[in-house]
């Protein structure tokens, strides 16, 4: 099947141009009012949408109620708000037989609405992790599920109306099953591609926006899209595509670039597999963290992160201390460490290839020449994604007993083979998931890097790395970006490289500051719910994420979103933002990028001793 004559791109390009002809902009500056619709099926639930749209459920929830439909798992949350939660289902899905996981029944969608006297007229929506999913089109469960609703209602708390989707496939809410995009026949199901990279957002907007309306009887006066991760990515489409939907877009974490990194996220296990013929241990992974935050930290060290990771250029292979008792490492260095974590040669290479990023031929040049720090990819070295910055915990993408899931589906999609993917996690008629991944040589996962890139027509143009942001500019939205600098997902140097192109495509650092930012920081990993990072201590042990300055979300601080919202209503552009840890006894600043915090003062711990400059 030809994607581009697929009708479902016609009909995306055509709702596309409806919602900016019509008027579906997020601000509307004398909205129309109208009677209220009630918080049943017998009221909201009434709503003529469009052919395609039904609603499914309306459930008000008073406070003090558990948030819960029939066939809801604990644990149950309790609202301290009255909210008002409408459920729907966008057609037509993807049919086929019961119970295939390409099989959907369309984009589930549900929009969750404070009491009319405190909604501040502003409309949330939320972006999703992973393969998204979860239950948004079953009438009798929760979306994401029980404990999954607190962050909606600490949104609807702060007078939010919120929205969030499955972006067009169902099932569990952990987000790292990609089955649903492959027919039965093992052919791209370019349908629920689609819905899942592109419709699903354009849907979630307008249907949001509809429901919002008939509930409170007149329009919204500003609409934010707020996304982590996927939900990073799932912003900056918006802000490529469907510009005219959102005032603001926060995105976290962006998952733009999204075969060229994931299929970088399996380069690790590839390099020990085949450099080593086994893993290396999580505790020999954790202590040669330690060591590079010893070698590169000076007095911050004890904080389990580095200040500018991207600045460090530390070597095992060359440091007597990682390196076991006895053991010749690179330069006629005399390995000293007798403890059980100690490194052989191959080890400490293999975590120097690990640091820099994936490459043509698994190699990686001395990290005191570089260490893969820049936006820019070695082109001379064959270096096709980046690696994680040192410092930052390696098991997510390294662990010794399985690579990160959707790496492997990843690479198994665009091989089109599912047998490559690992064990459980990827299930089609044609064949079951059999972690074939393990056999893969550097020259395979380099065919699938490529394969990726020449397949987004099919996946519907998933990467979402266009640097053309001119219709988001001219309508004066804003864009407020940022990524932890101890991401172990998600390498920021792509966060870096996708700037750089933004400035060269869009007229230099000033132009495009006045609609894009981006602020790297520090301690910060890879934690869709923002609950935490695992940092790496000293003694090569795991810290509390309580050490760690972090954004919050919105049942906590709001630093971020508050610093989109008073760019977007107020004119006040960010230029830094102050973190403080949950312990209280840390607080940084994180800089407008290309700025960078830099200590000026006598005490590290506290942001008033840094500078931006």
């Amino acid at each position: 099947m030809n994607p581009v004559s697929h009708p479902w791109a016609t009909r995306l390009a055509v709702l596309s141009a409806l919602a900016l002809l019509t008027g579906c902009s997020s601000v509307e500056k004398t909205p129309t009012s109208q009677a209220p619709m009630a918080c049943d099926m017998q009221g909201i639930g009434r709503l003529a949408l469009d052919a395609q749209t039904r609603i499914i459920a309306v459930q008000n929830f008073k406070a003090g109620d558990e948030v819960r439909l029939a066939n809801s798992p604990a644990p149950h949350v309790k609202t301290a708000v009255d909210v008002c939660m409408v459920k729907l289902v966008v057609g037509p899905g993807h049919p086929g037989p019961a119970g295939a996981p390409s099989t959907s029944p369309g984009i589930g969608i549900e929009v969750w609405l404070p009491a009319r006297d405190q909604w501040n007229q502003t409309i949330r929506a939320y972006g999703s992790g992973g393969w998204a999913g979860g239950f948004y089109a079953d009438p009798t469960r929760i979306g994401q599920g029980g404990g999954g609703n607190a962050m909606f209602l600490g949104a609807v708390q702060k007078g939010y109306a919120v929205s969030g989707t499955d972006h067009g496939h169902g099932g569990s809410v952990s987000g790292r099953n990609a089955s649903f995009t492959m027919n039965p026949d093992g052919s791209v199901n370019t349908v629920l591609w689609q819905d899942f990279a592109e419709r699903s957002l354009l849907e979630q907007a307008v249907k949001t926006k509809a429901v919002v309306k008939a509930y409170y009887g007149k329009a919204h006066s500003r609409a934010y899209f707020d996304g982590f991760s996927t939900g990073g990515r799932q912003g900056y489409k918006l802000a490529q595509k469907f510009h005219g939907q959102y005032d603001g877009i926060l995105a976290g974490a962006p998952a733009f670039n999204w075969t060229r990194f994931i299929t970088s996220e399996l380069y690790p296990q590839v390099v020990m597999q085949r450099d080593l013929g086994r893993t290396i241990p999580n505790a020999k992974l954790h202590a040669a963290s330690a060591l590079a935050l010893r070698s590169c930290g000076g007095t911050q060290a004890s904080w389990g992160f580095l200040l500018d990771p991207l600045a460090c250029t530390y070597n095992p292979a060359r440091d007597p201390a990682a390196l076991c008792a006895g053991e010749a490492g690179e330069a006629g260095v005399q390995g000293t460490n007798a403890q059980g974590t100690c490194l052989g040669l191959k080890e400490a290479q293999a975590l120097n290839k690990i640091w820099y990023g994936m490459t043509r031929d698994g190699s990686a040049p001395d990290p005191a020449q570089d260490n893969g720090r820049t936006g820019s990819l070695a082109a001379q070295r064959g270096q096709l994604w980046w690696g994680l910055t040192r410092g930052t915990d390696l098991t997510a993408l390294a662990g010794e007993k399985e690579p990160f899931p959707i790496a492997s589906q990843v690479v198994a999609l665009s091989l089109q083979n599912p047998r490559i993917a690992q064990k459980g996690m990827f299930s089609n008629a044609t064949g079951n998931a059999e972690d074939g991944w393990k056999a893969l040589s550097y020259s395979d996962l380099v065919s699938a890097y490529e394969r990726g890139l020449a397949m987004q027509a099919r996946f519907s143009h998933i990467n979402t790395d266009s640097p053309d942001l001119s219709g988001l500019r001219d309508r004066g939205a804003k864009v407020l970006s940022y990524h932890g600098l101890s991401d172990q997902l998600i390498m920021p140097q792509g966060s870096l490289n996708y700037f750089d192109r933004l400035v060269q495509h869009m007229g230099g650092v000033d132009k495009v500051q006045t609609f894009n930012r981006l602020f790297f920081i520090p301690g910060l990993g890879h934690t869709g719910a923002f609950s935490g990072t695992a940092s790496v201590g000293l003694d090569g042990a795991i810290t509390p994420s309580s050490a760690v300055p972090l954004p919050q979300p919105a049942t906590g601080r709001d630093e971020l979103f508050n610093a989109l919202r008073n760019w977007v209503e107020k004119g006040i552009a960010p230029e830094r933002i102050e973190l403080t840890a949950a312990s209280g006894n840390l607080s940084l600043p994180i800089c407008s990028h290309p700025k960078k915090a830099v200590l000026t003062g006598a005490n590290p711990n506290v942001a008033s001793s840094y500078t931006c400059r």
